[in-house]
């Protein structure tokens, strides 16, 4: 039978496209106006489409060295952020293991406890946190900021609550055949865990390939900072702004974030249901 078109489906349908071309249309315009050269970025006769296409944007993007080593930036944020996905899939799975499966005393009480200071704004930790990295010797340092990163309390809580939806009926029936707790954990439920696992690697990437606020405050040197930081350092290298350089890097520092969300997007839907991962 065919659907009638009824106002309420012509309004929403209406609705849905506006809000999509609201999201669509500035990253279209910024990918096109990439390949614009610095003149016509800034000509006050307004074309959508680049009239000369050109790749010089792209080619000093992989070429800058010195005081603006894009390329550098974007390959040391690429590190920090694998880095730091599975070191989180690893820690995160270790300590939801403990909160779900093992019985002991305080494991609730501690967990919620860890869930409230959690609610605490991030930026009253920033001048303790860095007190401890310099200690530490890790300012300038990936540490800085992979260490901080790994105990994310939202990942804590989204694996929890995954794993709590798996029956124990799995790891007795595991145990009856001699399996250790690591052989429940490795073999039993990380395996069943994969779409959330997903989602928390789609989280942590994200979060640490766009952070901005502690990455400036740990790091100094150049050479050694994250893409975001960078673009900060790269608006402000130049002071007639450089648009089209500064745009170019914008573009391609989206990509890998971009790539990865299409890659996940089935685990991440999987993921809104907690049993999902659980097959009868």
């Amino acid at each position: 039978m065919k659907s009638k078109l009824s106002p309420r489906r012509i309004v929403i349908g209406v609705l849905m496209i506006a809000v999509c071309m609201i999201w669509v249309l500035p990253v279209f315009y910024g990918i096109v106006s990439s390949f614009k050269s610095e003149v016509e970025i800034k000509d006050l006769n307004f074309h959508f489409i680049p009239e000369t296409w050109t790749l010089d944007n792209y080619k000093y993007v992989l070429t800058s060295t010195g005081n603006t080593p894009i390329l550098k930036w974007f390959l040391n944020s690429m590190l920090i952020s694998v880095i730091t996905s599975f070191g989180v899939v690893l820690l995160i799975s270790f300590a939801c293991y403990g909160y779900t499966r093992l019985q002991w005393k305080g494991r609730d009480k501690l967990f919620y406890t860890i869930l409230a200071i959690s609610f605490f704004p991030q930026i009253v930790n920033i001048i303790p946190l860095y007190k401890i990295v310099d200690t530490f010797g890790w300012v300038n340092r990936m540490a800085a900021v992979i260490v901080p990163a790994l105990a994310g309390v939202s990942n804590m809580f989204l694996m929890r609550q995954f794993m709590l939806g798996i029956p124990k009926t799995f790891d007795e029936a595991a145990r009856i055949d001699g399996a250790s707790e690591f052989t429940i954990y490795s073999r039993v439920i990380m395996p069943m865990l994969k779409p959330v696992i997903t989602v928390i690697i789609l989280f942590s990437f994200t979060g640490q390939w766009n952070d901005l606020l502690w990455p400036s405050i740990v790091y100094s040197d150049v050479q050694k900072m994250p893409l975001t930081p960078g673009l900060q350092l790269l608006m402000g290298a130049y002071g007639n702004f450089y648009l089209a350089s500064i745009l170019t890097a914008a573009i391609v520092s989206i990509v890998p974030t971009f790539l990865l969300y299409i890659f996940a997007q089935k685990y991440f839907l999987q993921s809104l249901s907690l049993s999902s991962g659980v097959k009868g």
